[in-house]
């Protein structure tokens, strides 16, 4: 039976190999995605002007 104190260092060990989310990275991450959005309006626009040109 394991003591009360190798209990509470087991619960914390595994809590800590666990990663947690801050709005920090909320905010890096949504961020991310709206210039992932915009580089991809920006070669849908070359695309149409492309077309538009062979036209």
């Amino acid at each position: 039976m394991p003591t009360l104190e190798y209990s509470w260092w087991w619960g914390k060990r595994i809590k800590d190999n666990i990663p947690t989310s801050n709005q920090e990275d909320f905010r890096l991450i949504k961020e991310h995605l709206q210039l992932e959005e915009e580089k991809m309006r920006l070669g849908l626009d070359v695309d149409i002007h492309k077309l538009e040109a062979e036209n």
